[in-house]
């Protein structure tokens, strides 16, 4: 075999002037140093990806995972075929997340997909195997990338901007109820840009003449007792902040809400399509869907450095008047024409 052959892309040639015509002989090659099938699909050959995550793996996926198996489908990527995905999930361990990010670099991945509340263990365990985040908040201003145009590192991927969210959502919240004085905010002080969000929604409930009752949720044994605090001091509505945390347990939540007849304001739309009053968000699935296109981009060569940070360009306001009328809630007609959807 010469040096510049491949294994299994050997060339044999006996005597070809005497055995074969030249256009046969130029066939015969093609066709013995062709690598078969099996070769081409090799484990070796096939592009490894990792994907980090805070929350439990879902089975069947989430809205967002399956999301983003579309999008990988759509570029012609079928799972075990042209693509291996490693996944690792902390299953709400936080202290696990370094150790899951080492091993996926010990699995030689090509990327790693990162997930909200898994960024920073993918950021700090690698400054040279891409990062693809997904739906990170406010990536510069957390300082994970050097600008939005060019990120100038190893992270690119979509990214939304929770914290300028999260005053128009109590403003949203305020006008479709425009009596409430005493709103409950349910959030995990573990998740990224969580306690800017936090200020954020201190500095407009001051400016609406709204009082916050703090209830924070950092794994899944604090939520029976900020539902106890809820019922012993009942607020006027509930407002949440999105979270791998929040998503996750979005059915106990919604649930929670129904029972007590709770209005509520969520920062994911299927939360509301679930059966919550209000959300004003984007459409997170697609933001899954999209961060596919960044995984496709780099197995193609792209250097995340030079790929611009994606943010949406459409927040929608979704309203679900089924649950209004289950709460007795008369939305004002003027939000209602501000509405991107209505669930009835």
């Amino acid at each position: 075999m010469r040096p510049d052959q491949n294994p299994g892309q050997q060339c044999r040639r006996r005597g070809p002037g005497a055995l074969f015509s030249p256009a046969l002989l130029a066939l015969v090659l093609v066709i013995v140093c062709t690598p078969t099938g099996a070769e081409a699909q090799r484990p070796d050959n096939i592009p490894r990806i990792g994907y980090l995550i805070l929350s439990p793996l879902a089975d069947p996926p989430s809205a967002e995972r399956q999301a983003f198996l579309d999008g990988l489908r759509d570029l012609g990527y079928v799972v075990g075929r042209n693509i291996i995905i490693e996944y690792r999930s902390a299953a709400w361990n936080r202290e696990l997340l370094p150790d899951l990010a080492a091993e996926l670099i010990d699995r030689k991945v090509a990327l790693i997909v990162a997930v909200p509340g898994a960024i920073e263990a993918a950021r700090d365990a690698t400054k040279t195997i891409p990062i693809v985040i997904t739906s990170g908040s406010d990536p510069l201003e957390r300082g994970l990338v050097a600008s939005l145009a060019r990120p100038g590192g190893n992270i690119t991927g979509t990214a939304n901007s929770s914290i300028e969210l999260t005053g128009k959502r109590l403003e949203l919240l305020k006008d479709a109820l425009p009596k409430i004085s005493r709103v409950a905010v349910l959030w995990n002080p573990t998740s990224e840009t969580a306690p800017l969000q936090w200020s954020a929604a201190q500095a407009a409930a001051r400016k609406l003449g709204v009082t916050l009752q703090s209830l924070e949720v950092k794994d899944p044994k604090d939520f029976p007792g900020a539902f106890a605090a809820m019922r012993r001091n009942r607020p006027d509505a509930l407002m949440t902040f999105a979270s791998q945390l929040t998503t996750a347990y979005r059915p106990i939540i919604v649930e929670f809400a129904t029972k007590t007849r709770l209005p509520t304001m969520f920062a994911v739309r299927e939360d509301v399509v679930a059966g919550g009053l209000l959300s004003y968000a984007h459409n997170l699935p697609d933001v899954f869907r999209r961060a596919a296109y960044f995984v496709d981009k780099i197995l193609k060569g792209a250097k995340p450095a030079e790929l611009p940070v994606e943010q949406p360009t459409k927040y929608e306001l979704i309203i679900n008047l089924k649950t209004a009328k289950a709460l007795g809630v008369a939305i004002p007609p003027s939000l209602l024409l501000r509405a991107d959807q209505v669930v009835e």
